[in-house]
């Protein structure tokens, strides 16, 4: 009788009776245009916060602790104009709002283009240029959005951490390398519009999908089922980092037979961009295919491959600006009539994701991913003084070195090199200058010549143009499990399993005209593999280095939101183990018993736990709270001192230490939206490894007993630091006032310290020694090199009835800083080359030498525009941005050189009007243009 009573009251017409008794909103939301339901359209009660989201049809419902009397629902979808639907309220009734249609926002166009740039500014090789644009790009929020759109261009860096502090999902599949715990944008770039459906988490506010970082989450949502319906071409024109791009890109949306499908394809490409020879050339292709199977259970596979090539530029110290001018970049030289740049980053790494979805019940879901990703990363750069080994008679070998550096910007080829040796013959500066110039770029020629002279004497090449190649293999499963246990408790959980086999070696690209390349150090003679001794490598050879890197990772989170009237919190937690294993394929010389086979594995377990509160006070002032302590392995790169040579590992080394806590403001009204966030993190127990040429350090290689060569005193090292210890704090602020129906002010700040809080213990390593130990670097509240440490906006928007908009803003920055040299804050600094102290140590003197360069504050105004139309079913515009309209010319970054290891000489080279080797810099671009046409159907 229980069984049948049960069964009766679940059956829809008396489900319904049920209903009916009790205070409900429920209704649908269909696209204006094509009339179809829309999904994950946000509807909530004004005033109280309560929020719901559409389902697969378009429908919602409210059925608990819904306010009585005049109410206002507000309808919100991104690409959507914001509807405000009044309604009334009745105890015990049922309010039913069937097929509310939104519109789609033209204006909200020009917001869809300003990010298309991002991936060139997300570089992951260079120091100044690890921003947020592209992780920020769906934000709502007032200053995380002008970080995004405003701050970029400077290398503004949140909260001063890099982009591994944040993880990035398609999916639900982490993309984060684990070599450097960064993502590779540039992995899906140019694909714009079918990469835009994203879910973001700020801070440490919880995710669907995962843990997260300091920095939150991204989750790219690339469904096709989710995607709007229709079509879109692109046509854009800029001279920031390409010149041309297209876009083509189709979406069903849910189809009546139970198959979407999503296409999109692009292409950017350029002869230059900003600075000199920095070609840019791009394809991108994506295909997203599903099947719902029924209403539980549906399919989707994911298909991403964005090959890319691109040319690098050069940081260059401020003799080699002032005499060049900004846009000089060091890499490139006339061959054949036009510019060649031996500097190329091509990227072609494919991406596999199948997806299952299933919908267990109304409260529970299950999603289940296999990832796959697999390619090459490659980096190409000249070699230069090509070895000839030979061996005589008596067994004796005779090293022969080649040529001299190519580079233009070689010390001994500027004019400061011959001002500080030839002070009183100051017609070779003059002559170093003018050379330099007339031409001061490489001389593709001159090599060719050289080698072919080689080849015409029975030698080898002493130049060859080679590339660094990363081919990674990884393979990603997880499950993420969504359960509402009842309605104010939501619980999430994953777990995941990632494998990579990383394979790492140099490729001989071009010989030049050469004959071969041998296959050692061509400084000291070295062998790279004594498997197969003074090998000649043709091009496609192997060269220097080979290994591979095997990682294994196993992670799991779960994850509770309690949501109330006036109170919602959360608390989460998470475990990883990583493991990693170099497998040596090269028997290196020096290292001859720890290069080869697979060395030892290591292991790391890191745990997270964070939680927050948020506190309604009313609808309008809500206060948040968040705070967390996070263990998390090193990354590959800081990990292992010398990959490249053998299996030794960083000493000491143990996972990362996080502490970090926020706290936030928010006000919302109809006219004003601000928010209010101060924050603290605490970073413990951090290694970086760093590579350069050192000078004066020839006692330390001395001491250390290791086998003495022809240059002692100048050595290409890593530099290990071990346990260092960061403090980040600081204030955000975002404001946004709609004054009038179209004119909208904003503005936003961060103002935010970010220092060195220890003095962490430093290492150095070569291809002739492991590990010496020289103290601990005196770093302790020197400032991070993360961008500018304080940054301000002010600005406007126009959006006209007509459908045509304006805007403008004036960015502030300050309090940016040079990358500081550890090595130069060792006790090494004041020790000559006996290991003695200088006798003319001058303690005034070292303080003013190793004072921090602080740059200039500079101001950026940008401007921002466009048009747009509605013709039948189609919508056409334009847009349009100039950034840095008044031209300004600014530092965003820079480091000091390491060659100047001692006292004497840093003290020598400053007091030169010229540095010989004075800090490298990176100057923003000057002012820049880009416009964006489409036509969307």
């Amino acid at each position: 009788m229980k069984l049948f009573l049960l069964t009766f009251l679940l059956t829809p017409p008396y489900n319904s009776l049920l209903y009916a008794q009790q205070t409900l909103i429920k209704g649908s939301v269909k696209d204006g245009h094509a009339f179809e339901p829309i999904q994950d359209v946000t509807i909530t009660i004004e005033e109280t916060d309560q929020t719901t989201r559409t389902n697969a049809l378009g429908e919602f419902i409210f059925s608990s602790n819904i306010p009585l009397g005049e109410q206002v629902l507000r309808i919100s979808k991104e690409g959507y104009k914001i509807k405000r639907y009044p309604i009334v309220v009745y105890e015990n009734q049922t309010v039913n709002i069937t097929d509310i249609t939104l519109e789609f926002d033209l204006s909200e166009l020009q917001d869809q283009f300003i990010i298309t740039l991002s991936d060139d500014e997300l570089d992951d090789e260079t120091i100044g240029s690890d921003n947020i644009t592209g992780l920020l790009s769906a934000s709502l929020d007032v200053f995380q959005r002008t970080a995004a759109f405003e701050f970029s261009s400077s290398f503004f860096k949140l909260r001063g951490l890099d982009s591994g502090h944040g993880s990035v999902l398609i999916n639900g599949i982490e993309m984060n390398k684990a070599y450097n715990g960064r993502p590779q944008w540039s992995n899906w770039g140019g694909l714009n519009d079918v990469t835009r459906n994203q879910e973001l988490t700020s801070g440490l506010t919880p995710s669907n999908y995962t843990f997260g970082g300091v920095l939150g989450t991204t989750n790219i949502n690339t469904r096709a089922s989710q995607m709007r319906s229709g079509g879109r071409v692109t046509y854009s024109s800029s001279n920031r980092s390409y010149s041309n791009r297209f876009m083509a890109t189709y979406a069903s949306g849910s189809l009546k037979n139970k198959w979407s499908y999503s296409l999109s394809l692009g292409r950017r490409w350029g002869n230059e961009g900003y600075q000199d020879a920095t070609l840019y050339s791009s394809n991108s292709f994506f295909t997203s295919v599903e099947k719902a199977i029924n209403d539980r259970h549906s399919l989707n596979i994911t298909g991403i491959y964005a090959p890319n090539r691109r040319g690098k530029s050069s940081p260059n110290t401020q003799e080699v600006y002032n005499l060049k001018g900004i846009r000089y970049n060091e890499y490139w030289g006339w061959q054949a009539g036009g510019k060649r740049n031996s500097r190329i980053k091509e990227v072609e790494e494919p991406i596999v994701i199948l997806s299952h979805y299933w919908n267990i019940n109304n409260k529970t879901k299950l999603n289940t991913n296999i990832g796959y990703q697999f390619g090459k990363l490659g980096n190409s750069r000249l070699a230069y003084g090509g070895a000839n080994r030979i061996e005589n008679t008596d067994g004796t070998v005779v090293f022969e070195r080649g040529g001299s550096n190519p580079s233009p910007t070689y010390y001994q080829k500027l004019p400061s090199y011959f001002e500080r040796n030839f002070p009183s013959d100051l017609e070779f500066a003059y002559g170093a200058q003018q050379a330099f110039l007339n031409s001061g770029q490489i001389d593709w020629q001159q090599m060719y010549d050289a080698n072919m002279i080689s080849a015409a004497q029975g030698r080898q090449a002493t130049y060859m143009l080679y590339e660094d190649r990363v081919d990674d293999n990884q393979l990603t499963i997880n499950a993420i499990l969504s359960k509402e246990l009842n309605d104010h408790v939501l619980f999430n959980a994953a777990i995941n399993y990632k494998k990579l086999k990383s394979e790492n070696y140099a490729q001989v690209l071009d010989l030049l005209g050469g004959s071969g390349f041998l296959n050692v150090d061509s400084f000291d003679g070295v062998q790279y593999d004594l498997k197969t001794p003074n090998k000649v490598l043709g091009k496609g050879d192997v060269y220097g280095y080979h290994y591979n890197m095997l990682a294994n990772t196993m992670s799991a989170y779960a994850q509770a939101q309690f949501t109330y009237n006036r109170i919602d919190f959360f608390v989460s937690g998470s475990l990883i183990n990583t493991r990693y294993q170099r497998e040596g394929l090269f028997q290196h010389e020096t290292f001859q018993d720890d290069s080869l086979g697979k060395g030892d594995k290591l292991s790391f377990t890191g745990l997270g736990l964070k939680a927050g509160a948020t506190y309604k006070i009313t609808g309008k002032h809500v206060l948040d709270v968040n705070g967390g302590y996070i263990t998390r392995p090193p990354s590959i790169r800081n990990s292992y001192t010398n990959s490249r040579a053998n299996h030794n590992t960083v000493p000491n080394i143990s996972e990362e230490k996080i502490i970090t806590l926020d706290a936030n403001y928010i006000f919302r009204s109809s006219l004003i939206k601000a928010k209010v966030t101060g924050f603290y993190t605490k970073l413990e127990n951090a290694n970086e490894i760093s590579f350069f040429f050192a000078d004066g350090i020839g006692h330390v290689i001395a001491e250390s007993g290791t086998q003495q060569s022809g240059n002692d005193d100048n050595e290409f090292i890593q530099e290990i630091l071990q346990g260092i210890n960061k403090n980040h704090i600081g204030v955000e602020f975002g404001i946004e006032a709609q004054v009038t129906p179209t004119i909208k002010l904003k503005g936003a700040a961060s103002v935010g310290q970010y220092t060195y809080a220890n003095n962490p213990d430093l290492y150095l390593s070569s291809d002739r020694f492991e590990n010496l130990y020289l103290g601990t670097s005196k770093l302790k509240y020197y400032k991070l090199s993360v961008g500018p440490h304080q940054a301000y906006s002010l600005g406007f928007e126009y959006r006209d009835p007509g459908y045509w908009w304006f805007g403008a803003t004036a960015n502030l920055f300050s309090k940016t800083y040079a990358d500081i040299s550890p090595l130069t804050r060792t006790d090494n600094f004041f020790k000559d080359d006996d290991g003695l102290p200088f006798i003319d140590y001058d303690v005034t003197i070292a303080k003013v030498l190793l004072r921090q360069e602080t740059f200039k504050d500079y101001m950026v105004v940008n401007l921002v525009g466009g048009k747009s139309w509605r013709i039948q079913q189609y919508y056409l515009g334009f847009f349009a941005s100039i950034n840095n309209v008044l031209n300004e010319v600014f530092k965003t970054g820079g480091f000091e050189q390491g060659r100047n290891a001692n006292y004497r000489q840093l003290r020598d080279d400053k007091a030169l009007s010229k540095p010989v080797f004075g800090s490298k810099y990176w100057y923003g671009r000057g002012a820049t243009y880009f416009l964006n046409m489409y036509v969307k159907f």
